[in-house]
């Protein structure tokens, strides 16, 4: 497979009051066409325990659990360089970030931005933030433990406590 990689359209419906924002799909997800596609990946088994879109039932119907809950899932690239699947890899120079002043002009009720992890949150403040004007003000924007298998320094439950807490609604945690 090439070391260019093109992200996936957004999960979201207009409802959406959430978004989760990783960085850029994987090898496994890129090949099945899924987000966290990886088997060892915490993010399905979490989202099981949160709102019953757990990897046990088909991804369309995940996609559609987290819909009904209000939760939109992205990535902060449309399209990079990376050899590998690791964040770490990703060619900064080659990052092209989605679009996401459209994004928000089409979902207006998006309140709080959850990154799966820092590299996510990082990209997203040095690439998205400054092309948004007073935009990024109006969110909150909250980092959450990385579900990636690489994340190795937490365990499930820890992840998974932290991600319970991150994905209220109301004040930030």
């Amino acid at each position: 497979m090439s070391d260019a990689a093109v992200g996936f359209a957004p999960v979201a419906d207009a409802a959406a009051r959430v978004l989760i924002l990783g960085t850029l799909p994987g090898r496994v997800s890129l090949a099945r066409r899924e987000y966290y596609a990886q088997h060892r990946n915490a993010f399905w088994p979490i989202m099981g325990v949160l709102y019953g879109a757990g990897p046990e039932i088909p991804y369309p119907q995940r996609l559609q659990r987290l819909c009904a809950a209000r939760v939109a899932l992205w990535d902060v690239c449309a399209a990079a360089t990376r050899p590998g699947s690791l964040d770490s890899a990703i060619d900064p120079r080659s990052v092209v970030p989605n679009d996401f002043s459209a994004f928000f002009d089409a979902h207006p009720r998006i309140a709080i931005l959850c990154f799966n992890g820092a590299a996510a949150e990082s990209m997203f403040r040095r690439l998205v933030s400054p092309t948004l004007g007073a935009a990024p003000s109006r969110f909150e924007l909250r980092r959450l433990p990385s579900t990636s298998a690489a994340n190795a320094s937490l365990c499930h439950e820890r992840k998974l406590a932290a991600w319970t807490v991150g994905l209220q609604w109301g004040r930030p945690p």
